[in-house]
């Protein structure tokens, strides 16, 4: 989000998410023309969709995966997205925004943690 400052944009802050299992982050963007003005919009998939049931239903069942490592709870009533949105199949939001503070491109401001998580599947909310 940017606030006009003097004719100029100031950046407040942007959140960029981890997956569900992971905290997201709010940060300050450092704006520069090397990285086109832009940043990642989150963790980004490990595994395709198609993928994740038959990786994760030996390991887990639909119950567990409505828990997740920080202690949050995952409303989902559709077993086949509660595996395609498994915090395994995300990379890690750390190594992420890692990244992006070395390169100098953002200044941490908060480390979110997710209470709930909602998962509709392609329904208006």
């Amino acid at each position: 989000m940017a606030a006009p400052q003097g004719g100029r944009h100031r950046w407040i802050g942007v959140v960029i998410p981890g997956s569900r299992g992971d905290y997201s982050y709010l940060v300050e963007p450092v704006a520069d023309e090397i990285s086109l003005f832009s940043l990642a919009h989150g963790a980004g998939r490990k595994w395709m969709r198609s993928e994740c049931k038959d990786r994760l239903s030996s390991r887990y069942s639909p119950q567990q995966l409505k828990r997740t490592a920080p202690g949050s709870h995952v409303v989902c009533d559709d077993r086949q997205l509660l595996f395609e949105e498994a915090p395994e199949a995300y990379k890690s939001i750390g190594t992420v925004i890692e990244s992006l503070r070395e390169a100098g491109l953002i200044h941490v401001i908060a480390r979110l943690k997710p209470v709930p998580t909602y998962k509709p599947r392609g329904e208006s909310v």
